[in-house]
């Protein structure tokens, strides 16, 4: 073993701040009920039918008790925070620190913030009972690809997941069937459990079951 590999935590900082990034973390999101996490791009705008989704969404799930939980930036981040934290419910953030300006969304009731990606993804997909992925960039895809594999190599990690837009995912999910599956490349049942839909009351579905979707639709005359 060399003196690297035997050196103390304390001799590594980039180690204590991850044990300290896990550790926070965790101390919070164990208080709260497993809630859904939303992914999406940061550049969407208030004007965008997908901002609008999210926040439509976030609202519906904070209406049925759901805390929301995304890495808690502008765009559908903020959508999907500022639909809960607006409905009452519990609206959760966990910010990265980036090199460029990336400042917490004004709409959270917990917040929590992260030197690292890694930890970051860890604490977005450990405590949630189910995902939603809205079109965006390379961190939103990076995100649903880590999802994917943890899924596809633990049936006991897979829950429901959501893919808003089917015309932005379908030449993606088509791909995993067509080139992954149809080449044995990965199991094909390992992805038939991913559903695509095009606005917040299919998602809601899923996520909820169509008659607990229904029911909270009515109560809020939705």
């Amino acid at each position: 073993m060399t003196s690297d590999e035997s050196a103390p935590a304390a001799d590594h900082p980039w180690l204590l701040d991850i044990e300290r990034e896990l550790s926070n973390a965790a101390a919070v999101l164990e208080g709260l009920a497993p809630g859904i996490t939303l992914f999406g791009s940061a550049r969407a705008t208030l004007d965008d039918r997908h901002y609008q989704c999210a926040e439509k969404l976030g609202q519906w799930l904070a209406r049925a008790g759901l805390p929301v939980v995304t890495g808690g930036g502008p765009g559908i981040m903020e959508a999907a925070n500022r639909g809960a934290y607006e409905a009452g419910g519990v609206s959760v953030g966990l910010n990265i620190q980036l090199p460029y300006d990336e400042t917490p969304n004004p709409y959270l009731t917990h917040q929590l913030h992260f030197l690292h990606f890694a930890t970051r993804k860890l604490m977005l997909n450990r405590y949630a009972r189910g995902f939603v992925v809205f079109p965006g960039g390379f961190g939103t895809v990076d995100e649903l690809m880590e999802l994917l594999v943890a899924f596809h190599t633990d049936d006991a990690l897979r829950r429901p997941m959501v893919l808003i837009d089917s015309d932005f995912w379908h030449d993606l999910v088509k791909w995993f069937h067509n080139e992954l599956a149809a080449r044995e490349l990965i199991d094909a049942d390992r992805i038939d459990f991913i559903r695509v839909v095009d606005d917040e009351y299919g998602a809601l579905e899923v996520l909820l079951g169509q008659h607990q979707a229904a029911d909270l639709k009515r109560q809020q005359g939705d």
